[in-house]
């Protein structure tokens, strides 16, 4: 048979895939390993991206993937409503060990993020008996129906979809860089419980302590702290979205620890196993019982392999000190392209290696343009980046917290010479 081509195989993708799946790089991955890719043609990529920020401790640990072989020898699925199994128990005790929220805590597991924040919403609403969410604008929750509707970005994830689901406000998302102030978004909040939704009709608030798709705009332990404040004077669930942000990516293990505030319920997925399918909601007991025997699980929900490769990450993180990792990284990243001292470069945004920076034109306006064309000619050079932002002007970096100074550095020229 004779050896595949990068172009022969994007025609036999596009004979079978419908054109909805859209991709990032018209590249097939042969192999990987920490920070690096190569495609079926021999060539290699720097990975800044990291599957979407999925693989905080590099492709193919050696220690993460040793701990699945050996889980593959003695049984790949259960699932876990129908037989038991350790690993399952063993991650639960360890995220509610390690999760930033006061007081008894419990876990469960799913296979997707998007899965997390859904289940988010059934114990929400199981727990208030209400049926409101507050979700904002520029935020991302998962592609399924209740999360495209959750999602502050219409196109490409909203549009055609419609209609959306019910009881779900948007309320407006501080970011400085966007001309939107915490004054602002605390008023459009008070709007839709005036306008839209009586406060006691709201189950729960979702927010990202980062924003992702949206352009890696942060939430400030101020504002932070005036959610829980309106939650609990409303009695509604707050809950925080760290599907993204969670597991060392902005320098601690959940971003939830810079803010200084607790939420009643959080996800995790991305990172947290390594680059297996797995998501985790993890919250205060009380809530998280709410649900009646049997409203939660999933055919697949916290597969044996992806618990046992979470528990390696957990470990990975904490042996090669990447937490602390990640801050060096982030900046590093943010000196390098202070540095440039581009006027292409506008606002640079960073927690950790949770990192942006957006790309203005002449007079300061967002250039996405300039941003495809940067990604473009990365790509030629062997570099994967990735874009986000409201206007689609942000380069997001998502590189492997276990890169290489090296690499690292490689990489960045790349950038530099690219811009």
């Amino acid at each position: 048979m004779s050896k595949q081509t990068n172009q022969s195989l994007l025609e036999r993708r596009l004979a079978v895939l419908p054109k909805g799946l859209g991709v990032a790089f018209p590249v097939f991955a042969e192999k990987a390993l920490n920070s690096e890719l190569w495609d079926v043609e021999g060539n290699r990529y720097i990975d800044f991206v990291g599957g979407i920020s999925v693989l905080n401790t590099g492709h193919n640990h050696p220690k993460i993937t040793a701990r699945v072989r050996d889980q593959l020898d003695k049984f790949t699925h259960t699932a876990a409503q129908i037989v038991n199994y350790e690993s399952y128990i063993s991650l639960a005790e360890k995220l509610c060990e390690l999760a930033p929220i006061s007081g008894d805590k419990k876990a469960v597991f799913f296979t997707t993020g998007a899965e997390a924040v859904e289940n988010t919403m059934k114990i929400a609403r199981a727990y208030t008996g209400r049926h409101g969410v507050i979700s904002f604008a520029g935020g991302w929750h998962g592609r399924t129906h209740m999360c495209m509707g959750l999602t502050g970005k219409v196109i490409p994830y909203k549009n055609n979809f419609g209609p959306m689901p019910a009881s779900i406000y948007h309320a407006m998302f501080p970011a400085p860089e966007l001309g939107v102030t915490e004054e602002q978004a605390l008023e459009s909040i008070e709007m839709i419980f005036q306008s839209s939704i009586h406060p006691s009709d709201v189950a729960a608030m979702i927010v990202e302590p980062v924003q992702g798709e949206g352009g890696f705009h942060q939430v400030t332990p101020t504002f932070a702290k005036k959610l829980r404040e309106i939650c609990d004077e409303h009695g509604i669930i707050l809950i925080f979205d760290e599907v993204q942000t969670c597991f060392g990516r902005t320098g601690t293990l959940f971003a939830t620890e810079q803010l200084g505030v607790e939420p009643d319920l959080m996800t995790s997925a991305k990172s947290l196993a390594g680059g297996y399918p797995l998501s985790a909601v993890i919250g205060r007991a009380e809530v998280m019982d709410a649900p009646q025997t049997g409203g939660l699980g999933g055919t697949y929900s916290g597969n044996p392999l992806g618990c046992v490769a979470a528990l390696a990450v957990i470990e990975v993180i904490e042996e090669e000190g990447l937490l602390e990792r990640s801050k060096v990284i982030g900046q590093t990243i943010a000196d390098f392209l202070k540095g440039l001292n581009s006027d292409k470069i506008g606002n640079i945004r960073y927690k950790g290696a949770m990192l942006a920076f957006d790309l203005v034109d002449a007079e300061g306006n967002p250039d996405a343009e300039a941003t495809a064309k940067l990604r473009a000619d990365a790509f030629d050079k062997g570099l994967l980046l990735a874009s986000c932002g409201r206007h689609g002007n942000a380069i997001r970096i998502m590189v492997p917290l276990t890169v290489s100074d090296e690499v690292l550095q490689e990489g960045l020229d790349i950038i530099g010479a690219s811009l």
